[in-house]
This record gives structure tokens, C-alpha cells and sequence, in this order.
């Protein structure tokens, strides 16, 4: 047992209930939420390096054992989330204390964002479905206030179809912990995972299988589930953006990993059609919305619809192979979106718009901006040696090793759409004689560096493409093997 895996969730709990009481003290406010988030990327290392050397990490919330009492569990792949919430966080929190305006930061930014990441942590830490339920609602309610921070009309009408879409997801999400309690009388995600392997073939398994689809499918924005994104994240401040890109969806795909894996992995015939669809629909719809886009938070937005494809992929196709190439993607995306996001952050403070017909030229006046953007163009269409170039190799040969030539062929199809769309993007706003206005930023250089430090990361993670490979392969082997978890929780 480990006492380890509850301070991902309490650290920033604690931290939030602390800056609700220092309301109005912004400076105060910032330094404890910095070194919160700080303390919590490290925390989330030692805990990833203890869950490599020594196995699952367990934790009970009381002296009851699973099933009966809440059970936390940290393996190989929840540790990589931890880290990379972590990371993204505290950046996107570093680039709002020099981007968002006092009101703003005065309208509970800072404790806002400390419950989003209990809600985010909880959910990678949870061995529990309904504590999984709570994670989703905790992380509802706080990015419902955080997407209409400012009150701006537009950040309430999309925030408004924001929260009913998540609402009905989390009626589904409710629907189905009830059924599946009613066929197993658990809610413990070991528990239920031994059981269903003995009733598997009951009609009641597969339809709340099919309601977890649907659940994590909408939050995670798979075809046709994605129509509340574009709006709510082009809407959202850019350092809340930034955070609710990198990471929101990647919690939807991680519930869909989890218990499509330990849970409902005893119908693949069903199931697999279901997702090859969805996986080639997400890919070439997002594309074509990103290419159509005439504003560079909108066509991001659309981006990132089109490459949750990319990390469903491995799971559709059902191998260990491939879902290690699905968790080195989402490593590598959550990198990649968030920068560009506080890019997009920085056009907007420097142009004042993002839509691309209201600004043109930004390269003569800001080349680092410039440079920047270009280089997380390539990252993101996988050009190497940036790291989504392996992550999108290991899923193309697996997918073409399969026999599954059209999803290869889509994925294919879409990485050269996606270098396409973001070159278009620098061409338009970056190319050509200068329009429009040119702001004097002060925090100009302090906005950047979150970016830098990412691209930094994104390319050293595919210069060092064989460690991280490694680790994402143990991890797609503890997925792979429900054993493995099962064993861990239940002690058998």
C-alpha cells in the first residue's frame, strides 16, 4: 500500500481551498499557486519513477480493502498523465499571470485551476468508476467557470452548450455505473473487470460498454460527438485554452483506454468495427474543419479534433503495438496543442485578433513568434525528428501489419492534410505585407517561454525517441494484460 498516490488529488485541493481565502491578493495568490503546481510536477516524477522501479502503486482511502473501500491506483500510463497535467498546468497557470487581466485573475482564476487539476488528477489516479463520475463532475463545474471567465457573450452562449453536452455525457456516464453495478454489485474497476470476464457474454455488458463509448467518447471529442469544442475552446481565455486543449480531451480518451481495456476487452468483434469508424471520422472531419478555418484558434481547435484519432488508433486496433504508439501520441499532443495554443495566446495579445484576415506579416515584426509557430507546425504534422513523427510511425506499421489498409491509409492521409493546414496557417498570418495592428506586449518574452521550453521537449523527446518508447511499451504491456492491474488492486 502507498499513501503516495492520494497528494497528486490533495496537493491541489488543499491549494485551492488556500487561495479561495486569499481572494484579492493576487501576488500571494500567484507565488502559492506556482509553487503548488511546481511541487506537483515533481511529485508526479517521483511518483511515475517509483511506479517504473516498483510496480502499480495502491492506495486505500480507509482501512477497507478493494472492492469495498475507494481504492487509488497509479500504473505505468496513469503516471504519465499525472506528469503531463502537471506540466501542462503549471505552464498554462505561467503564461496566464502575464496574459490574463486583473479582473480575470481576480475572478478565482488561480483556485479554479487547482480544482480542474483535482478533477484531472483524480480521474488518472481513481480505481473506482463512481469516483470517476466525481473526477468528471469536479472537472465540469470548475472549466464551466473557467471557459466564461470575463463574462464576454460569446464565452457564455458557447459556455452554455459547453456544460448541457457534458451534462447529458454525464447522465450516460451515471446510466451506465448503473448497470453495470446492478449485473456485478462493484464499482471497483479490478473488481468489475474479474467479474465481467465471467459474465461477458450477457447483452446487458455489451450495452454498458457501448454508454461507456458514447460517455468518454463525447468527452473526448470523437466523430460525431465533438460539436461542443470548437466554440467553447476558441471562446476560453488563452492560458484556459491552452490547459482545456492539452489536457480535457486526453482525460475522455484516458477513461476510454482504461475500461475498454480491462473491462469490456471481451468483444472485440463488436467493438473494434465501432471504433474504426469513429477513429477514421474524428481524423478526417477535424482535418477538413482545420483546413477551412479562417481563424488560428479555431483551425487549432479543429486540430486537435482530427488527431484524437491518432490516440484512439492503437486502441481500435487492439494490439499491444499499438497502444503503445497511442500513448506515445497523446504524450507527444499534449506538448504539442498546449503550445500552440499560447502561441495563439501571443498572436492575439500582439495583433489583438486571431482571425487570420485581420492580421498578415507577423514575421517581419516578431520572427521569434514566427520561428516558434513553425516549429510546432512540423511537430505537429510528425515531421522528425520531432517526437510525433515515431509516435505516428509505430501506428501507421502496426495499422499496415494488421491488414487495416484504409485506417492506414486515412491516418496517412491526415498527417499530410495536418502539415498542409499549418503551413497554410504560418503562409497567412505570418507571410505577406504587414496588416494590422502591432501591440506593445510588455510580458512579451515571459509569455514565449512556456513555448520555447515545450518545443524544447518535443524535439529532445524525439532525439531521445527510445527511452520514452520504452517506458509507453511497458505501459501498453500493463494495459495489454488486465492481470497485471487486477493482481495489484485485489491482491490476487
Amino acid at each position: 500500500m502507498s499513501n503516495l498516490v492520494v497528494l497528486p488529488v490533495l496537493l491541489p485541493l488543499t491549494t485551492g481551498i488556500l487561495l479561495l481565502f486569499l481572494h484579492g491578493r493576487l501576488r500571494l495568490q500567484r507565488v502559492i499557486a506556482l509553487l503548488s503546481l511546481v511541487v506537483g510536477l515533481g511529485l508526479a516524477l517521483f511518483l511515475a519513477n517509483r511506479v517504473w522501479s516498483s510496480g502499480i502503486q495502491v492506495g486505500f482511502a480507509s482501512a477497507w480493502k478493494a472492492p469495498f473501500g475507494i481504492t487509488l491506483a497509479v500504473d505505468l500510463f496513469g503516471a504519465m498523465m499525472l506528469v503531463l497535467s502537471s506540466l501542462a498546468s503549471l505552464l498554462a497557470v505561467w503564461f496566464g499571470m502575464h496574459s490574463l487581466d486583473a479582473g480575470r485573475e481576480r475572478f478565482f482564476y488561480y483556485p479554479l485551476t487547482q480544482f480542474l487539476l483535482v478533477g484531472i488528477n483524480l480521474s488518472f489516479v481513481t480505481g473506482d468508476l463512481f469516483n470517476l463520475y466525481v473526477a468528471f463532475e469536479v472537472m465540469l463545474i470548475a472549466s464551466y467557470f473557467l471557459a466564461t471567465l470575463g463574462g464576454a457573450p460569446g464565452q457564455l452562449r458557447e459556455g452554455f452548450k459547453y456544460l448541457v453536452l457534458n451534462v447529458i455525457a454525464s447522465t450516460l456516464f451515471l446510466l451506465a455505473i448503473t448497470l453495470l453495478y446492478s449485473s456485478t454489485a462493484s464499482l471497483n474497476m479490478a473488481d468489475v473487470a474479474a467479474k465481467v470476464a465471467q459474465v461477458h457474454d450477457e447483452p446487458i455488458i455489451t450495452l454498458v460498454g457501448v454508454l461507456f463509448l458514447l460517455t468518454f467518447g463525447m468527452k473526448g471529442a470523437l466523430f460525431p460527438l465533438f460539436v461542443w469544442l470548437p466554440g467553447a475552446y476558441r471562446q476560453a481565455s488563452p492560458a484556459v485554452a491552452a490547459i482545456f486543449a492539452s489536457m480535457l480531451t486526453k482525460v475522455g480518451v484516458y477513461a476510454l483506454i482504461r475500461v475498454m481495456t480491462l473491462i469490456f476487452n471481451h468483444d472485440p468483434a463488436f467493438f473494434k468495427p465501432i471504433l474504426l469508424v469513429l477513429v477514421g471520422g474524428t481524423m478526417l472531419l477535424g482535418i477538413a474543419g482545420a483546413i477551412g478555418s479562417k481563424d488560428v484558434k479555431l483551425a487549432l481547435c479543429y486540430q486537435l479534433i482530427s488527431h484524437v484519432g491518432y490516440m484512439v488508433m492503437g486502441l481500435a486496433l487492439g494490439t499491444e503495438s499499438g497502444l503503445a504508439g497511442a500513448l506515445f501520441y497523446i504524450a507527444n499532443h499534449v506538448l504539442v496543442i498546449a503550445g500552440l495554443f499560447l502561441l495563439a495566446g501571443v498572436i492575439e495579445a500582439v495583433t489583438g485578433t486571431t482571425a487570420l484576415s485581420g492580421f498578415r506579416g507577423l514575421f517581419g515584426s516578431h520572427p521569434g513568434l514566427g520561428y516558434l509557430f513553425l516549429g510546432f507546425s512540423f511537430a505537429m504534422a510528425g515531421i522528425p525528428p520531432f517526437a510525433g513523427f515515431f509516435a505516428k510511425f509505430a501506428l501507421l506499421r502496426e495499422a499496415f501489419a494488421q491488414g487495416s489498409y484504409v485506417l492506414g491509409g486515412v491516418a496517412l492521409l491526415t498527417g499530410l492534410l495536418t502539415l498542409f493546414g499549418m503551413v497554410q496557417l504560418f503562409r497567412r498570418g505570418f507571410w505577406g505585407e504587414p496588416m494590422g495592428e502591432r501591440r506593445a506586449v510588455p510580458n512579451y518574452r515571459a509569455m514565449l517561454a512556456p513555448a520555447v521550453l515545450l518545443l524544447v521537449l518535443i524535439f529532445g523527446a524525439g532525439v531521445g525517441a527510445g527511452p520514452v518508447y520504452r517506458y509507453v511499451a511497458a505501459a501498453a504491456q500493463q494495459l495489454a494484460d488486465p492481470s497485471i492491474y487486477i493482481q495489484a488492486v485485489m491482491g490476487r
